[in-house]
């Protein structure tokens, strides 16, 4: 009970410190969902329901922006993105059959993107603005390019390593 408090106490704090930066109106609530999101890879209810409390957004209004940008998450995600690019591109190059390799690689069942430690989600994204190095995979700010289904173990290997 004490760390689900602890949390909220959180929660409320920075959401404090975002609204100070953004302010309490509903054009705000883009750049608020944003700097959430960077904090904690996700939207957690409970950050959203303070932020309905200090600004003047409606919870239809949230659900309404993080319901229609691809980027927002509603659900928590690994400490780790994998992103595969299937741009044009990287698609004709393979992207499709690397994201497979990527699934597999993380035993992830059908509706899954979350390996079970937690450690890796891995996604699909429309462009990665890398087309010269077509397919891409990019696990948090590191790419590589010229990925074939053979490199996934490779690439995490590399990753890890770093």
């Amino acid at each position: 009970m004490r760390e689900i408090f602890k949390k909220l106490i959180d929660y409320k704090q920075h959401i404090t410190q975002i609204i100070q930066l953004t302010g309490t109106e509903k054009k705000a609530v883009i750049p608020i969902l944003q700097a959430i999101q960077t904090e904690h890879n996700y939207l957690p209810k409970e950050a959203l329901q303070e932020v309905c409390e200090q600004t003047d957004i409606t919870p239809a209004e949230i659900t309404g922006v993080a319901s229609f940008y691809s980027q927002f998450r509603m659900e928590p995600v690994g400490e780790n993105m994998i992103k595969v690019c299937v741009g044009t591109a990287c698609h004709v190059k393979g992207a499709g059959l690397v994201h497979e390799a990527c699934r597999r690689e993380f035993k992830l069942g059908e509706n899954e993107d979350t390996d079970a430690t937690g450690n890796y989600t891995v996604s699909e994204v429309s462009c990665l603005g890398c087309c010269t190095i077509a397919p891409v995979v990019q696990i948090n700010n590191i790419t590589y390019g010229h990925v074939s289904t053979e490199q996934i173990p490779e690439i995490l290997k590399d990753y890890e390593s770093q």
